[in-house]
Order: structure tokens, then C-alpha cells, then sequence
């Protein structure tokens, strides 16, 4: 069987924890992973109780942690396998290399677990036009001109760095998945353009159009992690994680006014991320190719969270 036929099985009978379990992309897969036959220990800060219970309806142990300072007293022994999903979106470069950078590099030391996932961003890389990134392409702060995100690139930087360098101090195979765009059928950037073309706000997109990225649905985030997990090692091996399809915020937008009737407008900016679009060779080399297509995504997405603007 070749490397991109192959098909590996979903991750059963492991004590995993998952970090950033309220977030978006972790809560599905500590879920779904759960279902599955696994131990699984759900980590946030849970500052709101009530984030608990869905998790635990579904079979997550939930436990509270906090990256930023470095307090695991929760954390149970014997884990074979941590996902770190947790991430501080903040504007203070103490607090997000705290949270970003130590944080997981402290948690590796304490679980020295078999396999430990690093969830990073295409956000490390400098921007090329509408050149495909590779994993060894220069890396640069993307995300500095998007309001809200002066820290975003240069911590997952750092993140990076002191988690390569703890997996090979300790000997934990270790895998940095830089993902693009998650979205799921509850989620995603596109439901807040969806929104902006609602009340007729210009949606901002980057004057080097198309804005264009890799869209990669949250049922595929799940399906790839024992793809990603397959590349875990010493050193630490570094790949792009996307969907198949290159789709714009553009391209989006003209889909979601055809699935609802509003009319999108665009607001070129310099103010926005640029185009970063991944180069997926090495994933694929693990056999992983995505199956949602961002179109169909789309319609699912507001079919479940808008389905009174559907035509």
C-alpha cells in the first residue's frame, strides 16, 4: 500500500490529556477521542464551571491547569499522549510567552508523556505572495497587522523553539503541527464574516488577493491526529496541517452569499493577515488527505448555526 493510500486506525486505550479543551479545535477532538475507548483528561482553566459539564456528558475527565503560571497540580501521572491545544490570544509578550512558550515546554517536563502533540500556526510563517509554504521556509510575525494579534507570531515562534528543544533534551517524540484554518460546523472565521455580510460591514481581506489559505474542517482535524502522532519524534519533526482545497476569504464569502442571497463586501487592507497557504507534502506523506470539501463545510456550518439564512 503506498504512503497515500494508507489508512491508519483512531487512537484507542491511551491515557491522553488534552490542553485548550473550551477552545474550538480541542474540545471536538478530546470528545471524539473519548468515544473512542480512551482515558481522556480535558485541561483549561475552567474559570466558568458550567464549561465542564458538556465535556463530561461526553466522557471527558475534565481537570483545571494554567499554562501561564505553570500550575499542574491536577495533571493525573501515567499519561502516554498530551495534545497541547491551549493558546493565549493576548497583546502583553510576557504573559503570551508565559502561556504560549513555557507553558507547554513545563508540561512536557512534567508528563514526559510517549508522543506529545504541539499545535502551532501557519501564523510563524512570513508571508510570499501566494507561494506555498514549506516547513523549512523562513518564518515571520504574519499576524502583527491583524488587530488583537501583536503576540500571536512571535510567541508560537518561541512555543516552537522550547519545545524542540525540551523533546530532545528529554527524549519525548514530539510532533509541531502547524494548522491553518480550523473551522467546524459550530465554528470558524468564516461565522464571523458570515455576520459582517448580515449587517452589510465590508469584510476586510488583504490587498495581495486573493487572501487565500487551507481550510481544514474539524471532522478531518479529528480524523488526522494519529496521522500527525505517526510523525512524532526525536528531534521533533515539524509539519503543515490543512485542508486539501486552497479557499479564500474571497472565495468564502461569494459562497456564503450564494448559500444565504447576502451580497458580501470587500475591504482591501493592509491592516489583515496575508495569504498563507501550507504546502501539505509531508502530511500527505502519512496518508492523510482531507474529505470535507470547504463548500460543503460551508453550507453544514450555517445549516447548523444560521438556518434561517439558508435559501
Amino acid at each position: 500500500m503506498s504512503d497515500t493510500q494508507q489508512t491508519l486506525p483512531q487512537i484507542a486505550g491511551k491515557r491522553l490529556l488534552v490542553t485548550g479543551v473550551t477552545g474550538w479545535v480541542a474540545g471536538p477532538v478530546a470528545t471524539a477521542l473519548a468515544a473512542n475507548g480512551n482515558t481522556v483528561f480535558g485541561a483549561a482553566r475552567f474559570r466558568d464551571a458550567t464549561q465542564r459539564e458538556p465535556l463530561e456528558a461526553q466522557g471527558v475527565q475534565t481537570i483545571s491547569i494554567d499554562l501561564q503560571k505553570a500550575r499542574f497540580d491536577e495533571v493525573p501521572d501515567n499519561i502516554d499522549i498530551v495534545l497541547n491545544f491551549a493558546v493565549a490570544k493576548v497583546n502583553d509578550f510576557e504573559v503570551a510567552f508565559a502561556a504560549n512558550a513555557e507553558g507547554p515546554a513545563a508540561l512536557m517536563e512534567l508528563c514526559q508523556p510517549e508522543m506529545f502533540l504541539h499545535c502551532s500556526s501557519t501564523a510563524v510563517y512570513a508571508p510570499d505572495d501566494h507561494t506555498p509554504r514549506l516547513e523549512s521556509d523562513p518564518l515571520g510575525d504574519s499576524h502583527r497587522p491583524m488587530p488583537g494579534m501583536p503576540t500571536y507570531s512571535i510567541s508560537k515562534i518561541a512555543a516552537e523553539v522550547l519545545v524542540k528543544y525540551t523533546a530532545k533534551r528529554l527524549g519525548v517524540p514530539t510532533v509541531i503541527a502547524r494548522l491553518n484554518v480550523p473551522y467546524g460546523d459550530s465554528y470558524g472565521w468564516m461565522m464571523f464574516h458570515l455576520m459582517m455580510m448580515e449587517r452589510g460591514v465590508p469584510v476586510p481581506v488583504h490587498i495581495d488577493q486573493p487572501t487565500s489559505y487551507t481550510p481544514i474542517h474539524s471532522d478531518d482535524i479529528v480524523r488526522s491526529i494519529p496521522y500527525l502522532l505517526s510523525l512524532a519524534s526525536v528531534p521533533t519533526t515539524i509539519v503543515n496541517w490543512g485542508g486539501e482545497d486552497v479557499a479564500g476569504i474571497e472565495d468564502w464569502c461569494t459562497e456564503m452569499g450564494r448559500l444565504t442571497g447576502l451580497a458580501p463586501e470587500f475591504a482591501p487592507t493592509e491592516a489583515t493577515i496575508a495569504a498563507i497557504i501550507p504546502d501539505l507534502t509531508k502530511l500527505h506523506s502519512t496518508g492523510f488527505r482531507s474529505e470535507v470539501n470547504w463548500r460543503e463545510g460551508l453550507r453544514r456550518q450555517i445549516a447548523t448555526t444560521r438556518p434561517d439564512l439558508l435559501k
